[in-house]
């Protein structure tokens, strides 16, 4: 039983190499990890060193619906990405430009309510707690200027 082989393959937007194996495959995707990635291939029972090219088409429409709904296959709630949602409260998980949107939204609100973090943001500095003393430095300054010493 040959299947052909497609090189190119279009998974939630986002257009993924055959070549590669079904799971790192997956990662291209933005918002899927390596870890949800072999989680989903487990979930549709499929090898997971099975070339993506080599899938047939009921195994990449499988593969779709566990990305849209992962919790009606059983995928843990830990690996969603956006876990008792604001606006919702339930768990969801979000791929492709719809977390580019939401994050982007998220952090325009942070800035509106004026939060510690939504400051950070507005001003450019680091937001998670880093060191700003010595790096995260950026701009037109490129280094120190010693003062002149005077001779008297």
């Amino acid at each position: 039983m040959s299947r052909e082989f497609q090189h190119i393959i279009r998974i939630a937007g986002t257009d993924l190499y055959g070549t590669q194996p079904a799971a790192y495959a997956l990662t291209n995707i933005k918002g899927v990890g390596i870890r949800l990635a072999n989680t989903i291939i487990e979930r549709a029972g499929i090898n997971s060193e099975t070339r993506l090219g080599f899938l047939s088409d009921a195994e990449v429409k499988k593969i779709e619906d566990i990305l849209e709904k992962p919790a009606k296959y059983g995928v843990s709630e830990w690996l969603l990405n956006r876990r008792k949602d604001r606006e919702t409260g339930s768990n969801r998980h979000l791929i492709g430009s719809d977390l580019v949107l939401q994050t982007k939204t998220d952090i325009d609100q942070m800035k509106k309510m004026r939060s510690w973090r939504g400051f950070r943001h507005s001003y450019g500095l680091k937001v998670r707690g880093q060191r700003t003393r010595t790096t995260g430095r950026k701009g037109k300054a490129m280094g120190v200027r010693k003062k002149r010493v005077r001779r008297q």
